[in-house]
This record gives structure tokens, sequence and C-alpha cells, in this order.
């Protein structure tokens, strides 16, 4: 199993641009990797407190991921931290190696992972 981290930022605490973000991020997670829904374990979701209009979680579910087990949660409130922030983690079965692994940071979020942000 191997760990594949994103994350993404909106422009407004509205469904709409939840669900937008969210499923843009995943689709381009899922893609990157060449992941199929059957081989998820289970997705986490996290947005930051700023971001309670939609549950990121429920983009997915939109996709049809019917069948993977999914999880959300709220980051901590942090000076530090990046404003209207998702992050989502899948944790997939897969041979790959971890140097294989293509992580996701788009929008404003490219911020957390500077050396991978694009990638």
């Amino acid at each position: 199993m191997r760990g594949v981290r994103g994350a993404t930022t909106v422009e407004a605490n509205c469904r709409e641009d939840i669900f937008r973000r969210t499923t843009e991020l995943v689709q381009a997670m899922a893609a990157e990797n060449c992941i199929a829904s059957e081989d998820i374990g289970a997705v986490i979701f996290s947005s930051t407190p700023d971001l309670d209009a939609a549950f990121p979680a429920a983009a997915a579910r939109e996709m049809g991921w019917a069948e993977v087990p999914l999880f959300g949660t709220q980051e901590i409130a942090s000076a530090d931290g990046v404003a209207r922030c998702i992050r989502v983690l899948i944790l997939w079965n897969t041979d790959k190696g971890q140097g294989e692994i293509r992580h996701i940071y788009l929008h404003g979020a490219a911020v957390l992972r500077k050396d991978i942000a694009g990638n």
C-alpha cells in the first residue's frame, strides 16, 4: 500500500467551489498515478476550519466512488496554515515504489510542497 498526497485551495467557502476543486484534485491524483477506484483502500479528506459549506468527500461520492471508504476531518487552525485548503490522502494498493508516486498540489496549496508542486 502507498499513500498518494494532494492538496488544493478554493476561492470561496461555497459548495460549488469545494466540489469543483476537490473533484479536480482527486481526478488529477488518480490520472497521474493510474489509480482505479477498486484498488483504493481508503481516502482521507481534510479541510481547514474556514471551509464548512460542504464535505470534500461528498465530491468523491459524486464522482462515482460509491464503494471506496471515505473519511473527512478538519485541520487545526494554525497561523502558518494555508487558507481555504483541502488535503487528500489516498491509501492505494499498488506494487509501485515510493519514488514512483506522483503527489499533486494545485492552486494556492502549491506552497505546501514547493519541491514537488506541478509534478
